[in-house]
């Protein structure tokens, strides 16, 4: 079998990820508390990366790891040059408009600001809804951008919506379903397709 890289996000994502290769030959070794970035599997054929959500996709477009298990939410934002091979079933949320009740989403003749960690994402959204929009780049705690003025809605991505709760909002429109996929490079699928077959088949897929 050849050798695979395979890029995990860090965090929870991560971690389920990895409860998947569980009781197989693939078992990751590691100890629990060990703040390495880099781990094997007992037969030291596949190697297991953990870096930032947002790098996954990187590190496999640019093939130094053969494939990457993360959320679509960073796929859509990062729009990189990957296969996405697998619906992993785990990580369920959704890409969601949220703002305060009764707000109204679209304002004819005037610029709709939006707050969101996924700028790219937003402006693919509204690409072609005829709405003239400002972006508003945030890193975290989008929901204070409404409560503060600093944006008129929010496009965040949402699990139990607890948050907006919290904070006075609601949602005002869902869009993308949201969950961990298996993402892989392309000269890796066409040269390592065999092994990439196998963990393809380990995960559920085939």
């Amino acid at each position: 079998m050849d050798r695979i890289t395979i890029a995990l996000a860090k965090g929870r994502l991560g971690e389920q990820g990895l409860e998947l290769f569980e009781n197989t030959d693939m078992e990751i070794m590691r100890d629990e508390d060990s703040r390495k970035l880099v781990f094997q599997d007992a037969e030291e054929r596949i190697t297991y990366i953990f870096v930032k959500p947002s790098d996954v996709v990187t590190y496999v477009e640019k093939g130094v790891a053969d494939l990457g298990i993360v959320g679509k939410d960073v796929i859509l934002e990062e729009n990189k040059d990957v296969y996405e091979l697998l619906d992993l079933d785990f990580g369920h949320c959704r890409f969601a408009i949220a703002g305060f009740k009764d707000q109204k989403v679209y304002r004819k003749n005037e610029v709709l600001r939006i707050a969101s960690k996924y700028p790219r994402y937003v402006e693919q959204t509204f690409k072609d809804r005829g709405q003239r929009i400002e972006i508003i780049k945030l890193g975290g705690s989008v929901e204070l951008a409404p409560l503060m003025g600093l944006s008129d809605v929010i496009v965040d991505i949402v699990e139990t919506g607890s948050t907006l709760r919290d904070n006075g909002l609601v949602i005002l429109e869902e869009l993308d379903p949201i969950s961990a996929r298996l993402i892989v490079n392309k000269v890796s699928y066409r040269f390592k397709y065999a092994a990439i077959q196998k963990i393809q088949k380990i995960l559920g897929g085939i």
